[in-house]
């Protein structure tokens, strides 16, 4: 810099005006260039790591949604195995099935009613990414759109799984009364005995007149619906969406 200013000094005492400005003009033009390729070192070098941090958080958002893929898959079979119990229960109400002994129909009551439906997907990748702001730098936009409605989404479910719930919970109801018998279910079933170690008592007291029973009948047409919308309208759009987002990651992340 010191050789630059004694330059500029001898111009000016040679009274060499224009050559000391087409001088001085060069040099801001230097310092003018030397700034721009700083910046755009900078900007290339936070371009990658944003990118590198892209490709760190799709794989793993990858692995957690082929978790959730997993889950929801064993979920549905959970859903479609208590419809299917349901209907069975309704066709030996109409009367279009032979009636089933004591055991046969503990065993179809506790299959049907025992197990709570509900999605627990993993999202705590994504969850950090919107709280972080980072799904904006994520670059392919339907993937963006897809994972930003995915929350929302999840919400839907979780609305129409309360609904489920109460359903079966009305069922399950008609167990707290003197007119049926929680304990021939658990006890004929093997639940007493292989899950809670109780002894199954010598007398059992009989459920198969819930085969009778009207409020039973509605409160399990009930059941069956919730568990229908819930698989039709719910369930299956949500897998697709899972699906779609799986195959953009993939894409993505070159799997």
């Amino acid at each position: 810099m010191k050789v630059f200013r004694n330059l500029r000094v001898k111009l000016l005492e040679e009274n060499k005006i224009r050559k000391y400005l087409a001088y001085a003009a060069g040099e801001i033009l230097l310092v003018v260039v030397g700034i721009l390729i700083a910046l755009g070192i900078n900007n290339s070098n936070e371009k990658r790591i944003i990118r590198e941090k892209e490709q760190k958080y799709l794989a793993g958002l990858y692995q957690e949604f082929k978790t959730s893929q997993r889950k929801l898959a064993e979920l549905i079979a959970v859903n479609h195995q208590n419809y299917e119990g349901a209907k069975q229960i309704l066709q030996y109400m109409s009367g279009d099935s032979e009636l089933p002994d004591e055991k046969t129909f503990s065993e179809l009551l506790f299959g049907t009613f025992a197990f709570d439906v509900a999605f627990n997907p993993n999202n705590s990748l994504l969850n950090e990414m919107i709280n972080s702001g980072s799904v904006k730098d994520i670059r392919n936009a339907e993937l963006r759109i897809q994972l930003t409605n995915w929350i929302s989404t999840l919400e839907d479910i979780a609305k129409q799984e309360n609904d489920l719930g109460l359903q079966r919970e009305k069922v399950i109801d008609i167990f707290r009364s003197d007119e049926s018998s929680l304990r021939t279910v658990m006890d004929l079933s093997g639940v007493s005995e292989g899950e809670i170690g109780l002894k199954p008592v010598s007398h059992h007291i009989s459920n198969l007149k819930l085969l009778n029973s009207t409020t039973f009948e509605n409160n399990v047409l009930h059941f069956v619906i919730s568990c229908r919308a819930t698989e039709i309208s719910h369930y299956q759009p949500l897998m697709e969406d899972l699906n779609r987002i799986l195959e953009l990651l993939a894409a993505e992340t070159g799997r």
